[in-house]
């Protein structure tokens, strides 16, 4: 390993001939229309990436590159941008007075346009915040309703826990990150995409299929990327409330400001709990009794698009409560007894990740990526009692290098050290009532589950460009050292092709590994009472995915319309997916190496008509199967049919819009309940359905009210708990949420922003 460090930081320093290429250091102050002082202001030298940010008194120091003509970019939020020729090294007064006429044009027009495809030759959708709020997006699992890539699915009803599906397969075969940076895996799986606040999020990325290798071997399906509010582009104050028909409240507030040479973001986010609701009469909540609370701080240093040094840091803390079960669980009387059925899960989870680097030229660059994480977490579900403890770290060095504008080299070295404990015990109590003490008896799975993971990895990526962007090849490999399960080696190639300026084609192909994580990934296996059989010792996953997008926009006069249509396959040489049809009152885990394959194809066109009027219309087909016996079986809760109509309309005043989305769900198969009794068996297949949701905004400058239906027809799904009249018989199952179980939502809130 000490080999492989010094050889990579003498290629970093081989190539990085113009370390120093400087003529000395300009400073000066940068003001506004009536001299006053503007802090946060850019500074860019033209033809150069060079750059500096303006302090708080608007002072500001940049270092001169050597080039023949001298001309500085600022740009401040407001004002036009301003080019200056520099001709001396003299201290610079910089006096914008000219007032931006097309900031509010601009706004407007990313309003109407809240997603679009963007050009990098990976097929990425990307969702800004201005899509975000055509929804309620109360957190990362609400954001997509818009999005027919990807799907959020309920995997417990009870705790509402939720995962984010692509090409139809579980959420733990894509990678979710947030500012690029893993922080999701592992105990976070379970509940970590609802402890992001919409209202934090600046963009988000979707990319499906075959991915880049530097975030590792673990994106099977493609990859998620959550990017969150910036210090030095965001309000200066944010706060928004909501509250919908159950009286679940959600409070969220931002707060940016320059700190020296840094910019900073101070976010609070709470969720207070909803009554008791229960609309099908099985005695459950519909909805768990939510409390939570969280902190997130993010400090901003430079650019790394400027040479010099650059730094993001974001800390957070997590601090939640669920309470589900019956009407009349009492957490504080019941948990882990038989008297009444009932779910906690209490989580404490401190995080800090780190993006920082140096940015040596034009060419060249070095970047540290890092993280660290603690999640601990109590839970009781009805009378199996499970307690969590995860420690992580991650961390990333790698060098960039560019040779003129068709080649870009990067390589690195990686290196993750993943502890989990998990204890489970099951609980009742004694005759008297009283004493709650451990029982084994139907469920045979209790224990202490520990997994120690220890993974060095080096990586390298290529991009190549060639006539003028017409073709890019993007070739990686990487090579990660599992202390377990020994090398795993990760090959990925994509290729896009632009046939003219209105038509391209991307291509992908790559392979991917992951290790698993039974309950955590699987949660609803403490959540009923089936009992959990481990076949095999479990091996890694191992899949290969391939796929092909074909896009085109097409300009007329009054409608700017694109047409996207793509088709991805994932091969599994080993899956681990729990069988539930063997027995209805058993799970059976195991390695599953024969062919088990998933087939997605997504059609999509989307148009914008007079610049006020948006539609999208989007089709998805999806199979997911096994060849068990030489006979083909779909896997269950996947619809093999979806689609998606969404509409969005806002005046070209800016000041109102009115947003819709309508999804159609086919039919999914269910788990074999045909050996229960009768009053506890599950139909073979769900019933298709629909669901209608629309939200009314109103704008002012600074204040925005906004109002809203999701579930407009009151489609639920009766009864999706399986033994719901007796939750400590043999018989309570509560995985077959393959729809909406709550009903009719209504909500309304406000937001108040302050530039």
């Amino acid at each position: 390993m000490k080999i492989l460090l010094t050889a990579f930081f003498t290629l970093i320093f081989l190539h990085s001939p113009n370390l120093f290429a400087q003529t000395g250091e300009l400073k000066g102050k940068v003001t506004g229309a009536s001299d006053e002082p503007l802090s946060g202001a850019t500074l860019r030298w033209m033809n150069s990436t060079i750059g500096a940010v303006s302090k708080a008194k608007g002072e500001f120091s940049i270092a001169i590159p050597d080039i023949a003509e001298k001309k500085l970019v600022v740009t401040f939020l407001g004002y036009a941008t301003d080019t200056i020729l520099v001709t001396s090294n003299d201290f610079l007064v910089l006096k914008l007075t000219e007032k931006s006429v097309t900031t509010g044009e601009v706004s407007v027009e990313a309003e109407r346009v809240g997603t679009y495809i963007s050009d990098a030759p990976i097929h990425t959708e990307v969702i800004t915040k201005d899509e975000l709020t055509k929804a309620a997006c109360c957190d990362v699992a609400g954001c997509f309703e818009g999005n027919a890539s990807v799907q959020a699915q309920t995997t417990n009803i009870i705790t509402n826990s939720k995962e984010l599906r692509i090409l139809g397969l579980s959420g733990v075969y894509n990678l979710l990150l947030v500012d690029g940076v893993n922080m999701i895996q592992g105990l976070p799986y379970t509940y970590g995409i609802s402890s992001v606040p919409g209202t934090l999020i600046d963009n988000i990325f979707v990319s499906k299929g075959a991915n880049t290798v530097q975030h590792g071997f673990e994106n099977m399906t493609g990859i998620i990327n959550v990017t969150l509010r910036e210090p030095d582009n965001a309000e200066r104050v944010f706060a928004n409330a909501y509250t919908n028909n159950f009286l679940e409240k959600h409070f969220n507030a931002n707060a940016a400001q320059p700190v020296g040479d840094w910019t900073t973001l101070f976010s609070f986010h709470t969720v207070q709990p909803a009554g008791k609701v229960d609309g099908d009469g099985d005695s459950f909540l519909d909805l768990p009794l939510l409390t939570r609370y969280m902190a997130y701080n993010k400090w901003k240093y430079g650019s790394d698009k400027f040479e010099g040094l650059s730094s993001v840091i974001g800390l957070q803390y997590l601090d939640e409560e669920r309470v589900g079960g019956e009407l009349s669980f009492n957490p504080e009387t019941d948990q882990g007894k038989t008297t009444s059925y009932g779910q906690t899960v209490n989580i404490q989870q401190p995080s800090l990740y780190t993006k920082t680097g140096f940015r040596f030229d034009e060419t060249s660059s070095l970047m540290f990526i890092g993280s660290a994480l603690f999640h601990k977490q109590n839970s009781f579900f009805g009378t199996a009692k499970y307690d969590a403890r995860q420690t992580s770290f991650y961390s990333n060095v790698q060098y960039q290098r560019a040779w003129a504008e068709t080649h870009e080299f990067t390589a690195g070295v990686s290196y993750r050290h993943f502890d989990m404990k998990e204890d489970i015990r099951f609980m009742q109590a004694d005759s008297a009532g009283g004493v709650i003490q451990e029982q084994m008896a139907a469920r045979t799975y209790a224990g202490t589950f520990l997994k120690s993971e220890r993974i060095p990895g080096v990586f390298a990526e290529n991009v190549f460009k060639w006539n003028a962007d017409e073709i890019i090849l993007i070739t990686g490999i990487r090579a990660d050292i599992h202390n377990l399960h020994g090398a795993f080696v990760t090959p990925r190639g994509l290729l896009k092709y632009q046939f003219d300026e209105a038509t391209n084609v991307r291509l992908s192909a790559g392979t991917g590994y992951r290790t698993v994580n039974i309950f955590s990934e699987n949660i609803n296996l403490l959540a009923s009472s089936r009992d959990v059989k481990f076949r095999e010792a479990l091996l890694p996953e191992r899949s290969l995915n391939w796929g092909i997008n074909l896009m085109r926009t097409q300009n007329w006069e009054d409608i700017a319309a694109t047409f996207s249509l793509d088709f991805y396959r994932t091969d599994f040489s080993n899956q681990i997916f729990p069988d539930y049809d063997t027995d209805p009152t058993k799970v059976f885990i195991g390695n599953f190496t024969g062919t088990s394959a998933s087939n997605g194809l997504q059609a999509e066109a989307g148009a914008l008509f007079w610049g006020v009027f948006n539609l999208k219309l989007a089709y998805n087909y999806l199979d997911v199967y096994r060849i068990e016996d030489d006979s083909r079986v779909s896997l269950p809760f996947i619809p093999k049919h979806k689609a998606l109509t969404s509409m969005s309309y806002q005046p070209e005043d800016g000041s109102w819009h009115l947003d819709g989305s309508i999804h159609w769900y086919g039919q999914q198969r269910l788990p074999n309940t045909a050996s229960n009794p009768v009053e506890y068996r599950q139909p073979d297949v769900s019933q298709s359905y629909t669901t209608v949701n629309i939200q009314y905004t109103h704008v002012w400058e600074m204040f925005e009210l906004y109002a809203g239906c999701e579930n407009l027809t009151n489609f639920r799904q009766a009864f999706p708990i399986t033994g719901w009249q007796q939750p400590f018989g043999a018989y309570f199952d509560t995985s077959f949420a393959w729809g909406p179980t709550r009903g009719r939502e209504l909500y309304a809130g406000f937001r108040f922003k302050m530039d």
